[in-house]
């Protein structure tokens, strides 16, 4: 079935609800506790008002989600809304077995889940510093992104005074995941969608099944390999070519002075990161230059 036939799109935006899901939750399943909720501004407020008001009756891994956001969050303090039942937005609870001081990495544990889940649903996505999934799909250059396509933002947050409990630091994990808009619902030009990307299915159910089970995957390996060292070389493997890191743990991403840089070879630009410049091969930065990208994504494959 063509992903952007009326049916399609009809099917996919049919109402979620918690017995469609109820398969993945409970003792023993990936999911503790699961709400489905018909419509809210914003489930990662949501959830970080329940989590923080009842801490025990949100264990980890929990979700909420939301048929239709109305008003959800990005970083710093953006705004978004989409068509009723055209996205999957959900925040996920999670408690990871981490040293506080390595909390930074959610976003890009969260990120690496998110892009196998799209993987998945037959879509090339990547991972760009410090929470958008994208997708190389443009027709043409948009000025800051290139040909690259945003699919996928996702917000973590600290659940306020979890950090002092019994039970360690709580993370509001957001995922939104732009699934049956057209090119005439999407919000700006750099955006897509799995229906303009042509994806195999857009059934918000099974998605949200596979993001579950890979996420489950994800923090497994986080606790086990804890260190940024690890994190960094799974990070690279589903990174968006151009895309850089800091060696900050902050949630808020990147500092400004990390960035900027010229690798002086070549005069490309680059951002810092354990890997070499893909044009010039200079030890220990990652070239941002437009022409680097295809080279990154080829040395790194998808191993692990």
């Amino acid at each position: 079935m063509n992903p952007e036939s009326p049916s399609a799109v009809a099917a996919s935006r049919a109402p979620l609800t918690a017995d469609a899901l109820a398969g993945i939750v409970g003792e023993g399943r990936q999911l503790r506790r699961l709400e489905v909720v018909a419509a809210s501004p914003s489930t990662n407020t949501a959830l970080l008002a329940a989590a923080s008001r009842a801490p025990e009756e949100w264990p980890a891994l929990a979700a909420m989600v939301a048929d239709h956001q109305t008003a959800g969050r990005g970083r710093a303090g953006r705004s978004w809304a989409t068509p009723q039942g055209a996205a999957l937005t959900v925040s996920f609870l999670l408690r990871p077995a981490v040293a506080a001081d390595t909390l930074g990495w959610a976003p890009l544990v969260v990120g690496l889940a998110t892009v196998r889940a799209l993987r998945d649903a037959g879509v090339g996505a990547y991972l760009k510093w410090p929470n958008d999934v994208v997708v190389e799909a443009g027709a043409k250059a948009i000025p800051g992104w290139g040909r690259w396509r945003k699919v996928v933002g996702i917000l973590c947050e600290v659940v306020p005074g979890s950090a002092q409990a019994d039970a360690g630091a709580a993370v509001v994990a957001g995922i939104g995941i732009n699934v049956s808009q057209s090119a005439a619902e999407l919000p700006v030009p750099h955006a897509a969608s799995l229906a303009t990307l042509g994806a195999a299915s857009l059934d918000r159910v099974a998605l949200m099944r596979s993001l579950t089970a890979h996420l489950t995957d994800a923090l497994a390996m986080w606790g086990s390999t804890p260190s940024s060292r690890g994190c960094t070389v799974r990070w690279k493997r589903h990174a968006h070519p151009s895309a850089g890191m800091s060696r900050s743990n902050s949630l808020a991403g990147p500092r400004s002075r990390d960035a900027s840089r010229v690798c002086r070879t070549r005069g490309h630009s680059w951002w810092r990161a354990a890997t070499e410049c893909m044009r010039c091969s200079r030890a220990t930065y990652t070239c941002a230059a437009p022409e680097a990208s295809p080279l990154l994504s080829k040395r790194f494959a998808d191993r692990w």
